[in-house]
């Protein structure tokens, strides 16, 4: 399937940091990016507007409520069910309590030195320090 065939599908992501800079990272459980770090987020339901599903995500995937903020960046990945448009929003939450869930089997709040460490590991998602650097929103 050619890119230009490939079904468009509506993602979100959300870039949240606690009141000491650390960055939410969540393990993926399936594909696409099975068993790596990234931003919380996912698909954008039928009828969901991306500020709806967005808190749907984070709900569901770390246990925090969290109130979204602004776009911070957007991204098209290709992947095996069609072209992935995501936009990552800025999300904020007073809570620091996750419990990990649905699309993500672990989740934590990565500090400068633990990104680093995943990111000089392999461990998270493609380009992802690239463009948290390149949007001014890599853990404190």
């Amino acid at each position: 399937m050619r890119e230009s065939e490939a079904p468009v599908i509506h993602c979100v992501g959300a870039v949240i940091h606690d009141r000491r800079g650390r960055l939410l990272l969540v393990r993926r459980a399936n594909e696409p990016g099975q068993g790596m770090w990234s931003l919380p987020g996912g698909r954008v339901e039928p009828g969901e507007d991306d500020h709806a599903a967005l808190r749907r995500e984070v709900a569901e995937e770390t246990g925090l409520h969290v109130v979204v903020g602004g776009a911070v960046g957007r991204i098209t990945r290709s992947g095996s069910h069609g072209v992935y448009h995501i936009v990552d929003y800025a999300c904020h939450t007073s809570e620091e309590e996750l419990l990990a869930g649905d699309d993500a089997d672990a989740a934590t709040w990565a500090d400068s030195a633990t990104f680093t460490t995943l990111s000089d590991s392999g461990a998270l998602t493609e380009g992802l320090p690239e463009l948290l650097r390149e949007w001014g929103q890599l853990p404190r």
